[in-house]
């Protein structure tokens, strides 16, 4: 939605009075009101990072209304008046605000499910350990990679109202959690799939859930920047913090449980209002927070930027900011040994380019001081405009770091930190020398969209890259390097595509993070189809088709699609994933798979 046109709208309103009563009781009109605030920026480019109408149609009104009121939209939804955004919620969806939200009026678990009684959580936050290595035992898996070519579709859940199934589940105490577009949190029996419990937070959910040690509390965040802690046997709300109150921020990466502390990582959607010609750019810092588990109180904040200072106008007469930007958008890593949490960070965004954006930094978990910080991509200044004062003449690489750090052991004891960057390259950094390099590997050309998005994998031999390259002529591709040396162990060029070739989001990108077991690495692409490939060549020995329509538990129609973030859980003899992901040159879809060997 444009900001630039606040005032026509202050001022319609503001003569509407001398019309008379008629002209006051007359219902917005959706359609103009979409047209002059909204249409500009949705107008399904390619290069638009906003959801087309023809996307935003398969949405509930009640959805696009939680967008608009209390998710990611929610500054230009503030400059409506309540029967303006539900006249737009209308419009787009072409249905009247009224329908179940949640999906849940069918497929309830029995009353007499009995739930196991203990503390067992197999995949408990983005990966089934704090060191983000995303790397499942073969103990906690129950599946060997013996199994895995017998794996079959048990159950599949629908997330209404949604587009994009964009939140990975966790798994803990036989139950498993999972987030959604639309704004609920939903607790399924893990083996089963029937519904126990669902919450409905202020926000759209793109985390995953992090759940406590003894089981018995689960926290996420949302994308209005609020962070959660529910009871897990009933969904009751314990508390909620706002971690940053920038009309931007959001929480997209896990939360990080660990000990007492909840570390949450901050990010922001101001890149895509600094696009805008009426947006003073920019305010927005990252930052990492650190809350306490019982209270959700802030015990130290750590921002990655300075705050922003005036720095003139631009032609328009509009007030610019810098410095700015450098978020955080991933899980934060644990080193117990050192007594460090790790993030990886984003790109300036306006002002000059900072030394800790594009980077892996180091922070005392205690205090959040900042040990180190090792930059790989220097000069990256992305999402002002260019030309403008406090943004260069020509916009940087946009190399943000969208994996996490993942902290794994080599088998003569020392310690290595891998990350992968949207600029197709992957690092291997020593931990003991402030992250100096230790290999580097091109595995794709890079590009804003990846590169290496959203994870990459480990286990105590070799790095497992999935490449995106999305916006290139040749997406896709698979590569494993040994985790020592960072030399190339194998390759796989990207396998037939599963959906129609030649349509605008058939490709074989690999955007999703993927998951290890003992000899297997599972891995979702953006052509719909899930994979399992042989870590010790790469070859596939299975695979499933998501592209069509399930037969859900909860009774919601429900296709599957690009898997483009979320990327596959292994826990408990059971596989899953989500499916469908209609923005970002993705194709919508709105489900969660599970399967079991048969």
């Amino acid at each position: 939605m444009r900001s630039g046109l606040v005032g026509s709208l202050v001022f319609s309103v503001a003569v509407v009075g001398a019309a008379g009563a008629r002209a006051q009781s007359a219902p917005p009109d959706g359609a103009a009101i979409f047209a002059r605030n909204c249409a500009s920026c949705h107008d399904g480019a390619a290069e638009s990072r906003t959801p087309s109408p023809a996307v935003l149609r398969q949405r509930s009104p009640e959805a696009i209304l939680s967008a608009l009121t209390a998710g990611g939209m929610r500054p230009q939804g503030g400059r409506l008046s309540g029967a303006e955004r539900r006249a737009v919620a209308e419009y787009l969806s072409g249905r009247p605000l009224g329908t179940d939200a949640t999906g849940t009026s069918i497929g309830h678990c029995s009353p007499n499910l009995a739930l196991p009684k203990n503390s067992s959580a197999p995949w408990p936050g983005w990966s089934p350990t704090v060191t983000n290595t995303k790397f499942q035992s073969a103990e906690k898996a129950g599946l060997a990679a013996a199994d895995v070519p017998r794996l079959t579709l048990k159950w599949a859940f629908g997330f209404p109202d949604t587009t994009s199934a964009w939140s990975q589940p966790t798994v803990a105490g036989g139950r498993l959690f999972v987030g959604s577009q639309n704004g609920n949190v939903y607790a399924l029996d893990a083996k089963t799939g029937c519904s126990l419990w669902t919450f409905t937070p202020k926000s759209g959910v793109r985390t995953a859930m992090a759940v406590g040690g003894n089981g018995a509390t689960v926290y996420f965040g949302d994308t209005g920047a609020n962070v959660y802690s529910l009871d897990t046997e009933s969904g009751r709300q314990l508390w909620t913090r706002v971690v940053d109150d920038h009309p931007y921020a959001r929480v997209t990466g896990t939360p990080t449980l660990y000990q007492n502390r909840l570390y949450v990582p901050i990010s922001s959607l101001e890149e895509t209002a600094a696009s805008q010609p009426g947006y003073e750019c920019c305010t927005f810092r990252g930052s990492i927070v650190a809350l306490d588990v019982s209270t959700g109180d802030i015990i130290w904040r750590t921002y990655t930027v300075p705050a922003p200072q005036s720095m003139g106008k631009n032609p328009a007469g509009l007030a610019l900011w810098g410095p700015s930007g450098v978020g955080v958008w991933n899980a934060p890593t644990i080193d117990a040994k050192r007594s460090l949490v790790y993030i990886t960070t984003g790109n300036t965004y306006s002002g000059q380019a900072q030394p800790t954006a594009d980077a892996v930094m180091a922070l005392d978990l205690k205090t959040g001081a900042v040990k180190w910080t090792k930059q790989v991509t220097a000069g990256d200044v992305f999402g002002c405009r260019p030309g403008s004062a406090n943004c260069g003449e020509k916009a940087g690489p946009d190399f943000d770091f969208g994996t996490p750090a993942m902290l794994a052991t080599l088998p003569d004891g020392r310690d290595i930190l891998v990350a992968g960057q949207k600029s197709g390259m992957a690092f291997g950094m020593d931990p003991d020398r402030e992250g100096a390099i230790v290999w580097q590997y091109k595995a794709g050309e890079g590009s804003i969209w990846g590169g290496i998005l959203w994870g990459a994998a480990v286990d105590r031999e070799q790095v497992y890259l999935p490449v995106s390259d999305i916006r290139t002529p040749k997406p896709g591709g698979l590569h494993a390097v040994s985790l020592a040396t960072g030399e190339r162990v194998w390759s796989q060029p990207p396998p037939p595509l599963a959906c129609t070739p030649g349509t605008p989001t058939c490709n074989a990108a690999l955007l999703a993070a993927p998951a290890l077991i003992p000899g297997v690495l599972f891995s979702g692409s953006n052509d719909g189809m899930l994979r399992a490939h042989s870590t010790r060549d790469g070859s596939i020995i299975w695979q499933f088709d998501t592209n069509r329509e399930f037969q859900t538990l909860n009774g919601v129609r429900a296709t599957g699609g690009s898997i483009q973030s979320a990327g596959p859980v292994i826990a408990g003899g059971m596989l899953y994933v989500n499916a469908g992901y209609g923005d970002h040159l993705g194709r919508a879809g709105n489900v969660l798979l599970a399967f079991e060997v048969q």
